[in-house]
């Protein structure tokens, strides 16, 4: 087949990659211009394990990128654009508008549009179909249009995007369901087709009930330190119930990334925009938003106040094994720590140049333990493998390690953790 993807995110990315392993045509359609270069040039313009050696195998190939919109000859149309939260909470669809106003403009008929973007349920067929109708002069059923959500792990979304769980297929019409069905088979996963707007629930109610685990364990984890219990050891128990299982149960300093705080604060828009208040769903980022703060008073319950220490960040990034920083949990961690006239030290082996232009005025280190030997306390945001074989007894300025991601397992070092109440 001759597939368009429309942006080259993590997401477009590995879709687009996917297609071209699977032995179709790609076109990766971006409007950054260096992103392009670099895609053609074989560069991963991302940091995500796995994507630099397919990139480089089908690059020039059967994966070519562009900034214009050439479709005319494409089957199918992803558009795989960010839908980021706006100052409300709600979804921002600018880009996705303009998307679906270049493709209408030229668009073939018979050609099938698939939404890939996380939009709230409703999204496709009442606002991005009637632009492309409008554009293309072409009515529903001319064209294809389809609903097909993604469910990545940043660090893992190469691995996800070639072993799904499940495909699952919102279709406006029989024949886009067909052939998505039909370029989804040689996965061998299941297939779940549905219409349009049960498709885009499901990526929110998935993104939702993931973020929930995890302020849920965030929640035991303060209950066990006041207990002097454990919550790893809890949640190790509980995880083993095959209703519930044993992921996203380790509570630490809060999720961040691309989906799980956007899609929650989403889904919170929309439902009292019905009239509903979501205690849940509200509950749910409450609780996240509190844990970095938690993760401060932790440092500051074992030594007092935290005016002029010298305090190491570990982990930069939202999660380990990406260079993203969107919605990271050490943003309002260094904030806090500024607030209380602490002195940060940044690293991360990824992120750090991402997170120097949102906070340029703290120190950054060249290796974590350069880091660590100018520092008095070790705060662990993101649990790199790395991390987990640094000697922390070694240095001896260190008064103490504040681990949010069971990382460290000093045994001279004064040492908290999140949920350890011991």
């Amino acid at each position: 087949m001759k597939i368009a993807v429309v942006g080259t995110g993590y997401v477009g990315l590995t879709t687009a990659l996917l297609f071209a392993e699977l032995g179709h045509d790609v076109l990766a359609i971006d409007i950054d211009e260096e992103k392009v270069k670099k895609i053609n040039e074989g560069f991963c313009p991302i940091y995500e394990p796995g994507a630099d050696e397919l990139l480089k195998k089908h690059a020039g190939k059967n994966l070519k990128a562009t900034k214009d919109y050439d479709i005319e000859d494409r089957d199918l149309i992803f558009i795989c654009v960010g839908t980021p939260s706006r100052e409300d909470g709600g979804m921002e669809t600018k880009y996705l508008e303009e998307a679906a106003r270049q493709i209408g403009r030229r668009l073939k008929r018979g050609s099938v549009v698939v939404v890939k973007s996380t939009v709230l349920p409703g999204t496709t067929e009442k606002l991005v179909v009637p632009i492309i109708e409008e554009e293309s002069g072409l009515k529903r059923g001319e064209f294809g249009v389809a609903m097909n959500p993604e469910f990545l792990r940043e660090g893992l979304a190469i691995y996800d995007t070639f072993h799904p769980d499940r495909i699952v297929i919102g279709e406006l019409d029989k024949r886009s369901g067909d052939a998505l069905e039909e370029l989804y088979r040689p996965l061998k996963a299941p297939i779940l087709r549905t219409s349009i707007k049960v498709a885009e629930m499901i990526k929110y109610a998935s993104n939702a009930f993931l973020a929930m685990k995890i302020s849920f364990a965030n929640e035991i984890a303060i209950l066990c330190e006041k207990l002097g219990i454990d919550v790893y050891e809890v949640m190790k128990g509980v995880g083993m119930d095959h209703r519930i299982s044993p992921y996203f149960l380790n509570a630490g300093a809060g999720f961040g990334g691309s989906c799980f705080p956007k899609d929650v604060k989403a889904l919170i828009y929309l439902a009292k925009k019905l009239g509903y208040e979501p205690k849940l769903l509200t509950g749910t980022l409450e609780i996240n938003e509190y844990m970095p703060r938690h993760v401060v008073e932790l440092a500051e319950r074992e030594l007092g106040s935290l005016k002029g220490m010298k305090i190491a960040i570990l982990g930069l990034a939202f999660k380990p094994e990406t260079d993203d920083i969107r919605e990271t949990r050490a943003l309002p961690i260094v904030k806090e720590l500024l607030k209380r006239g602490a002195r940060v030290i940044g690293y991360d082996p990824k992120a750090m140049e991402n997170f120097k232009k949102l906070v340029p005025e703290i120190e950054y280190a060249k290796t974590a333990e350069e880091a660590i030997s100018n520092a008095d306390v070790v705060i662990i945001q993101a649990d790199w493998e790395e991390f987990k074989n640094i000697d922390f007894d070694s240095f001896e300025n260190l008064k103490l390690v504040v681990d949010g991601r069971r990382t460290a397992r000093p045994k001279k070092v004064r040492y908290v953790a999140v949920g350890r109440g011991d």
